[in-house]
């Protein structure tokens, strides 16, 4: 009785310590593992446009590494613990790859899940959005709130959030990579003179750029590129504005507002009116 005591309590300690040194060496290694992605954040910190670019992507993909490093030193750990508890997973295994329908079920899973983990780690290694871009996949436009090997979640403008798998993301398009760009069409009927508008829209676009707290969120511009169409009440004319990424919208209202103010101050008439009158008798 006491050899079969002291051979169980031999047993158990052994057990119970190997199983202690497995839950250790998996603490030490997520530790470990969140310092280093941590300090890949770090490493890659900037004040520059540029540079606050690239840490937002070094953030993106330090949290995909933790969190996939973390789950597979996790199942290592579990697949490692299980023959310490005494359970053999063959039997389950094998009792698995009996049924037939449940295999091809699980196949069929596991073919988008893979999909899934590749295009997700092709979005990550050619660096096509990270969080934090205004990106367009499909139907959903917005923010990039949340992206992992599996799925990229998007919030667009109503708020709504977007669950997309990478497996679905065939093309896209990246709205806030480097810079962003539009065109400003201002009708105009001036009878005086077209040079005085083209004056006016220099003069506008000259203080604009020169303007302290808009600087920052220009690269190129505004400029004007000429009249672009005509028409019998006046002519419209094009002006570009070239900004920081998601800024071009906030810019241009402020453009068309200044431009607004200045026709106002010089008397310039932004649109001819027409009076049409519809003449005609009562029918028999």
């Amino acid at each position: 009785m006491s050899g079969w005591l002291t051979s169980f309590t031999g047993s158990f300690l052994t057990s119970g310590l190997k199983l202690l040194g497995i839950l250790v060496l998996a603490l030490l290694l997520t530790r470990l593992l969140k310092a280093l992605t941590a300090r890949l954040v770090k490493l890659a910190k900037g004040e520059s446009r540029a540079a606050l670019l690239r840490e937002e992507q070094t953030r993106t993909l330090a949290g995909i590494l933790h969190s996939t490093g973390s789950a597979v030193i996790w199942a290592a750990a579990l697949l490692a613990a299980l023959p310490e508890l005494g359970i053999n997973v063959t039997p389950f295994a094998a009792a698995a790859g009996l049924a037939s329908p449940p295999r091809r079920a699980l196949g069929f899973g596991a073919q988008h899940l893979v999909r899934d983990l590749i295009n997700g780690f092709f979005i990550i290694f050619e660096d096509q959005f990270a969080v934090g871009d205004t990106v367009r996949i499909g139907e959903a436009t917005g923010r990039v709130e949340h992206l992992t090997l599996r799925r990229t979640v998007v919030r667009d403008l109503t708020g709504t959030l977007w669950t997309i798998p990478n497996g679905e993301v065939r093309q896209l398009a990246n709205l806030s990579r480097d810079w962003s760009q539009i065109f400003v069409d201002v009708p105009a009927a001036d009878p005086a003179s077209v040079d005085r508008v083209f004056a006016a829209l220099e003069a506008v676009c000259a203080q604009f750029r020169a303007d302290p707290a808009w600087t920052p969120a220009l690269v190129d511009g505004p400029r004007v590129l000429g009249v672009e169409s005509l028409t019998p009440s006046g002519a419209a004319f094009r002006l570009q504005l070239r900004t920081a990424p998601t800024r071009q919208h906030d810019a241009a209202r402020e453009l068309r507002r200044r431009i607004l103010a200045r026709f106002e101050q010089d008397g310039i008439t932004r649109a001819a009116l027409q009076r049409v009158e519809l003449l005609g008798g009562k029918s028999n």
